[in-house]
C-alpha cells in the first residue's frame, strides 16, 4: 500500500481506535493491535494523536477513554457484548437470592441482567446505585432504595464520597457486584476512582459478596483498584473463564460457579 492510501485511511483508523477504547473503557496496546490489525508502532502513534485531541488518556501498556458524554452509547454497547454469557451468569445468580433478602445491585451490564431477572419478586429489597437497575424495577417487583451520589454518566451510576452517607447506615444480605478487570494479584479494577470508592463501600456493607464477571473480564487490569480477590465470597463466571485463574480463586477461598449458557 502506498503512503497516499495510508494517509487516506488514517482518519478512519483513528476513529475506529477511538470507538474501540471508548467501548472497552480501558484497552491494552496488544489488544488494539489484534482487534484493529495494526502494528504496535502505529497504535502508539495513533494513541498519541487521540490523547492530544482529548479523547483518551494513555496509561502503562494501553489507554483509558476520557469520553463520558451521555450521548455516547457506551453502556448499551457493553450490554451487547457477551450477552449470552451475561444472561447465563444472571440466571445462576438467582440461586443466591432468598425470599425476604435485602440485596445490593452494582452498576454494569451483567448486574443489570440480574435486575431484569428479579422484576417479579416483590419479596425482596433492592439497594442500588444503578439508574438502569432502578429503572428496570420502577414499575413492579422489589422494594427499591437508590443511594445518592454524583452521577457518572458513562456507567449510569451514582458514585463517590456522597454515597457513603446512605451505605454506611445499611446492611445487605448479599452484594452483587460487577467489574471491568479481575486478576488474582490486582483484584477488582475499574476506570473511575469514584466508582471504585462506592464499590468498596458496598462490599463492606454486605454479609456476602457475589461477583458477576464473564470470562472477558478475567486477566484484565484497569486503572484503579476496587477490591481484593479475598473480598469476594462467590464468583459467577462462564465456562470460557481461564482455568488457572479459577484454580487460584478457589485456592484463595472463593466459591466459583460456572454458569451454563
Amino acid at each position: 500500500m502506498n503512503s497516499h492510501n495510508q494517509r487516506d485511511l488514517a482518519p478512519e483508523r483513528l476513529e475506529r481506535m477511538r470507538a474501540f477504547v471508548r467501548e472497552k473503557g480501558v484497552a491494552r496496546v496488544d489488544e488494539i493491535c489484534r482487534v484493529l490489525r495494526v502494528s504496535p508502532a502505529t497504535t502508539r502513534r495513533d494513541l498519541e494523536q487521540l490523547e492530544a485531541a482529548g479523547h483518551i488518556r494513555r496509561v502503562h501498556g494501553g489507554a483509558v477513554s476520557t469520553e463520558s458524554r451521555l450521548e455516547e452509547p457506551l453502556f448499551d454497547d457493553k450490554t451487547a457484548l457477551q450477552s449470552r454469557e451475561k444472561r447465563a451468569i444472571a440466571r445462576a445468580a438467582l440461586a443466591f437470592i432468598k425470599p425476604g433478602d435485602t440485596i445490593y445491585l452494582d452498576g454494569g451490564s451483567t448486574v443489570l441482567e440480574l435486575a431484569r431477572a428479579v422484576r417479579d419478586r416483590a419479596n425482596l429489597t433492592v439497594v442500588t446505585n444503578s439508574l438502569r437497575a432502578a429503572s428496570e424495577l420502577s414499575g413492579q417487583g422489589p422494594r427499591v432504595i437508590v443511594i445518592g451520589g454524583e452521577l457518572r454518566r458513562l456507567s449510569q451510576t451514582l458514585v463517590g464520597p456522597l454515597t457513603q452517607h446512605l451505605l454506611g447506615d445499611l446492611r445487605v444480605d448479599r452484594a452483587f457486584m460487577g467489574t471491568i478487570g479481575l486478576t488474582a494479584a490486582e483484584g477488582l479494577t475499574t476506570t473511575d476512582t469514584n466508582e471504585a470508592f462506592t464499590k468498596r463501600k458496598a462490599m463492606q456493607r454486605a454479609s456476602e459478596v457475589v461477583l458477576l464477571a464473564d470470562h472477558q473480564k478475567i486477566g484484565k487490569v484497569s486503572f484503579v483498584n476496587a477490591g481484593r480477590l479475598d473480598d469476594i465470597d462467590v464468583l459467577i463466571t462462564d465456562r470460557k473463564a481461564e482455568k488457572s485463574f479459577i484454580k487460584e480463586a478457589r485456592a484463595r477461598g472463593v466459591r466459583v460457579v460456572l454458569a451454563e449458557e
